[in-house]
């Protein structure tokens, strides 16, 4: 007989927040508010939950932020540490078990812990060590609950949150799930919530009250997400990756909304030049490149290309990216920030070109991007640039 499955949530509120209050400890004792201040029209990154309760959301203009939470420390957004610190707490988890997934989200974590309560004891157990080592190691304090699949501990996590754990045991889905609104809900769109509601549906339960052929008419092809998701029905897998396949991962969030396409293609330059070093720092080749953009208004856009042979030469993967750049951005609402993920990695072969004469051109580059390495790796990233681009910081 297979055992239950066994999925642990881990969710680090506030994430960014979180960080900057490792570094500042004084910011602990007053609400925190990230955002671009030198901006003009500078837009919350992220924001502590006191911020939060003043009414404080990602997105809002950071004018009416300050005028909601007068007393709040405003700090400029440092993606790459934060990004750090997300590195160090997902190898802290991978000690317990190989299948670990990043969410949507810094500072969520799915792990599948089913099958490894002879080593490290029962799984709420794995859930008070990860976040004990995570206080004494880190200064973070996630929230970790426990259910049979990951949308189930997503929706725990989301009723927990700031601070706290939940465990929703085996057998328990629908009915944990029946009483709580159907906002707490992963994957519904917003059209989807507002049509619910037409229905005069607002619990998850009622949801669930519907068979699928009567869902089958408002909702088309959602129907079936929709009878599953209500009944606590999840059979996705962790997508698990090790230290050296986990994604290559570099961000950047503009002081002012943009829609200068000269300063994004610099911008997405930038990032490609940083995951170009870090690819060849771990000797290893990326065969997909997706670029994530984020609007003013809140929605994302993400479009992806790929190499069949793999690569982490500099201009290869900068038209690479460029490309995706022009596939994702397709409205004309400024930017607020961007994301470039390198995916599908694979170790660097280790074979010579048996035909060096024939490939002048890219042993040329391929020096160049070897010199650029060693001038930013002593002196810092942003010394010297593709001079065709130029970011803004």
């Amino acid at each position: 007989m297979d055992r239950e499955r066994a999925i642990i949530h881990f969710n680090v509120a506030d994430f960014a927040v979180a960080v900057e209050r490792v570094a500042d400890c004084t910011l602990r004792e007053r609400p925190v508010i990230v955002a671009p201040f030198q901006a003009a029209r500078a837009v919350v990154y992220d924001m502590s939950e006191e911020a939060f309760q003043c009414g404080v959301q990602k997105g809002m203009s950071l004018r009416q932020a300050t005028r909601l939470c007068r007393g709040a420390a405003v700090l400029p957004p440092r993606p790459d540490i934060y990004q750090r610190a997300m590195q160090a707490f997902l190898g802290q988890i991978r000690d317990y078990s190989p299948l670990v997934e990043q969410g949507a989200g810094d500072g969520h974590v799915f792990v599948d812990v089913t099958g490894t309560h002879r080593l490290f004891g029962p799984a709420p157990d794995i859930g008070w060590k990860v976040r004990k080592r995570a206080r004494n190691d880190l200064g973070l304090n996630p929230i970790w609950t426990l259910s049979v699949n990951k949308l189930v501990a997503k929706v725990a996590s989301r009723l927990v949150k700031p601070v706290g754990e939940y465990i929703v045991a085996a057998g328990e889905e629908e009915d944990f799930l029946a009483p709580l609104p159907l906002a707490l809900l992963p994957g519904l769109s917003p059209v989807e919530l507002r049509r619910l509601r037409e229905f005069n549906l607002i619990k998850i339960g009622q949801l669930a009250g519907l068979s699928r052929q009567q869902l089958l008419v408002p909702f088309g092809s959602r129907s079936g997400f929709l009878y599953r998701a209500s009944h606590g029905i999840d059979e996705s897998v962790i997508a698990a990756g090790t230290m050296e396949t986990a994604p290559v991962v570099f961000e950047h969030v503009f002081a002012d909304d943009t829609n200068d396409r000269r300063q994004m293609e610099g911008v997405v330059a930038d990032l490609a030049a940083r995951a170009c070093q870090e690819l060849r720092r771990r000797k290893q080749v990326a065969r997909q490149v997706w670029i994530r953009i984020t609007y003013a208004d809140g929605v994302h856009s993400v479009r992806q290309t790929t190499t069949r042979l793999g690569t982490s030469a500099d201009f290869t993967l900068r038209n690479l990216a460029q490309l995706a750049l022009q596939r994702a951005w397709t409205r004309r609402t400024r930017v607020r920030g961007c994301r470039l993920v390198c995916d599908r990695l694979h170790r660097q072969s280790p074979q010579l070109l048996l035909f060096p004469e024939a490939a002048g051109n890219e042993i040329r580059q391929e020096k160049a991007s070897r010199a650029l390495e060693r001038i930013r790796d002593r002196f810092g990233h942003a010394l010297i640039q593709t001079g065709a681009f130029q970011v803004s910081h």
